[in-house]
């Protein structure tokens, strides 16, 4: 009696144990999340509140411009989450399940503090005593200032073509232009060394942000829970204090 006794209690606690196996792997574990560029702060921040409310599991990192990105996960790059800054990159993806998005952003024109030249809008852009740097088309920031552009009728052209928004705002940072087509998020983030000068053809290029989990994630229970973490009222609420828009 003894002896049945005792591989009773063994099997009521190995049955207790498979049944949370999954939710403790989850919690002890990596999620690797590449996001776009734009997204340095704010993912950065909502890496920390995630991993404090996730006692054991580490959120690994890698940003880039969402057409880069794009490519590395095509090409096999272990990634568990990826946040992109245009659709059109996530659709480039086949491994993105069922894309969701939670956030919408905007362009606005980078300047030197105090705004020397004296910049008031994309015309003045094209005075040829300034250098101006542009994302590449293929980055969604650099196809988001071609549809602003055309909006206005400006022709414009850049002395740099940069492949993520990033590098389009350290150009004028370290004084190499004079003025760069940046994401509003960015320009809030860098508040204490540039200008942001709005321009209302930013309307008719704003891009919409969408996240998902890969289907060859590796931890796709710790991936799932990023992006509900993402998509949940305190997600929301740093991406807004960014300057996001809501999707």
């Amino acid at each position: 009696m003894k002896i049945r006794i005792a591989a009773l209690v063994l099997a009521l606690g190995l049955a207790g144990c498979s049944g949370t196996s999954d939710d403790k792997a989850a919690e002890n574990s990596t999620v690797t999340v590449f996001a776009a560029a734009s997204l340095t702060e704010s993912f950065t921040a909502l890496g920390k509140q995630f991993e404090a409310a996730h006692d054991g599991t580490t959120v690994k990192f890698n940003f880039a411009g969402s057409s880069a990105l794009a490519t590395q996960i095509n090409q096999g790059a272990p990634a568990d989450v990826f946040a992109s800054a245009a659709s059109k990159n996530m659709a480039d993806v086949a491994d993105a399940v069922s894309p969701t998005m939670f956030a919408k952003n905007q362009l606005v024109i980078a300047t030197a503090k105090g705004n020397p030249k004296k910049i008031a809008g994309l015309a003045d852009l094209t005075k040829a005593d300034l250098k101006v740097a542009l994302c590449a088309e293929a980055v969604p920031c650099g196809a988001a200032a071609k549809t602003a552009l055309e909006a206005s009728g400006v022709k414009l052209t850049p002395v740099t073509l940069e492949q993520d928004v990033k590098a389009a705002l350290t150009k004028v940072k370290l004084g190499e232009v004079d003025a760069a087509l940046v994401y509003r998020t960015d320009a809030k983030a860098s508040a204490a060394d540039i200008d942001a000068v709005e321009f209302p053809e930013s309307a008719k290029a704003i891009n919409e942000y969408p996240i998902a989990v890969l289907k060859n994630a590796t931890n796709a229970t710790g991936a799932q829970q990023f992006v509900d973490y993402v998509l949940s009222a305190d997600g929301l609420k740093v991406l807004s204090e960014a300057g996001f828009q809501a999707p």
